[in-house]
């Protein structure tokens, strides 16, 4: 079992003119395999920034992040081994894979960089992944970015990040910008992947609606502190925090995402 710890992490960051902004306050939360928590709050709160650090792509300011019990590598051979364990799917799927490049080239090189494969078998396991998330290898591997859906990118981005093989998976807003119609697609693809992988994931969000649907725990953050943390259905139906409720009671059509489980053959 692969666990990844964030013990009382702090950032701190430099704004010219206004001294230091704080966008992390003491933040704590363990995520292990097999298991999948949503980190909630809207623009601001600190979400994008603890996917930050989780890649390496920031730096914590005082507290730990640790590995199965080990500080997280910074530099080297160690940390691109870290980044093979715990892999990020990005909230744009417009921007995040390159149009110069074909499909095909974007999943063969974390299989080639990482040697996840022997060289002889990259192009099946290219063919593997991409039917694994449902997309057509003859269709779609020798096509550039722009001649997909979006949804059909996304796709693409969740195909790279699995090459690697990774234990964790960072899920920063991965529907965001999505239509409507395919986000629910996308996120169950992302579970059945989950469970088939025993792969934790730290989903991020600003949907408590999806959070629930998609999540073993919720986590709730605001204004870079943990305001309320626990099991999915007891912080979405019944919140301890005014923030939570408030962002429970923003939700579209909350009496649908929220109302308690009928009892089958119960009477209204």
């Amino acid at each position: 079992m692969t666990t990844l710890e964030f013990k009382n992490v702090t950032k701190k960051y430099r704004v010219r003119g206004a001294g230091e902004m704080l966008a992390l306050d003491k933040v704590s939360f363990t995520l292990t395999s097999g298991q999948t928590i949503a980190l909630v709050g809207q623009s601001g709160s600190g979400k994008s920034t603890i996917a930050k650090i989780l890649t390496q792509l920031e730096r914590v300011s005082s507290g730990d992040v640790l590995l199965d019990g080990t500080p997280i590598p910074t530099w080297g051979r160690p940390l691109r081994r870290y980044r093979q364990t715990v892999r990020m799917v990005f909230q744009d799927p417009f921007a995040s894979l390159n149009p110069a490049h074909t499909i095909r080239h974007h999943i063969e090189r974390p299989l080639r960089l990482d040697k996840v494969v022997p060289p002889d078998q990259v192009e099946e396991e290219v063919f593997r992944l991409l039917t694994r998330v449902r997309l057509s290898p003859e269709q779609t591997i020798d096509r550039r970015p722009h001649e997909l859906s979006g949804g059909q990118r996304q796709r693409v981005a969740i195909a790279r990040a699995l090459a690697s093989r990774p234990k964790l998976l960072i899920a920063d807003e991965p529907v965001s910008m999505l239509d409507v119609s395919i986000r629910l697609e996308v996120l169950n693809l992302l579970a059945e992947l989950q469970s088939e992988a025993n792969l934790g994931v730290l989903y991020i969000t600003h949907d408590l609606a999806t959070a629930r649907h998609f999540s073993d725990e919720i986590m709730v953050l605001h204004h870079g502190k943990v305001v309320e943390h626990g099991k999915a259905d007891e912080v979405i139906l019944t919140p301890k925090h005014d923030y939570t409720l408030a962002l429970r009671n923003a939700s579209p059509d909350p009496e649908k995402h929220f109302a308690a489980p009928t009892t089958p053959g119960a009477t209204s």
